[in-house]
């Protein structure tokens, strides 16, 4: 087994342990048969442990693997961040907000996304060379566009919520 296949492995295999921790968690805080917007969470979650790391697996369909990665990490980083904004409770403060929130369930969703990250790059990237990859920041499949789609997604989001209240 070559390097890069081994990493791609441990990679993968990282990958679905993140995911199903994170899938459990959820499940223990927000069951689906509870409610019915639970349900999304709860497909995203096994996609995330099933469907994505076979995608990440074959070198046709990382690219969508990446996609639907980076896509699902963005969407549960606004909907968490949203649920702990309007379940905040107790003095705003450095220790609230890191405790108080949602915040330790994004960062392992963001994990995540670095997995995923690191697998694309393992596979499309020279990852045996040396070379700094050069190209624009907020182009795909830089972290700047990630962020773009973050804050595009984010501001969506929060307009939805206050027009259609």
């Amino acid at each position: 087994m070559s390097n890069k296949r081994r990493i791609k492995v441990i990679l993968i295999t990282g990958l679905i342990f993140l995911s199903l921790g994170g899938w459990i968690i959820h499940m223990r805080s927000h069951p689906p048969l509870m409610d019915a917007d639970n349900l999304i969470p709860f497909i995203a979650g096994i996609a995330s442990i099933f469907i994505i790391p076979v995608l990440f697996w074959f070198r046709p369909t990382i690219i969508l693997a990446y996609l639907i990665n980076g896509f699902t990490v963005i969407l549960g980083t606004i909907t968490m961040a949203h649920f702990s904004v309007i379940n905040f409770k107790g003095p705003l403060s450095f220790e609230g907000l890191i405790f108080s929130t949602m915040f330790p369930d994004i960062a392992m969703l963001w994990g995540k996304f670095f997995m995923g990250k690191a697998l694309f790059d393992l596979e499309y990237l020279k990852t045996d060379q040396d070379i700094v990859p050069k190209g624009r920041y907020l182009r795909y499949p830089n972290t700047g566009w990630w962020l773009a789609h973050l804050v595009g997604w984010s501001l969506v989001y929060a307009l939805g919520n206050i027009l259609w209240k």
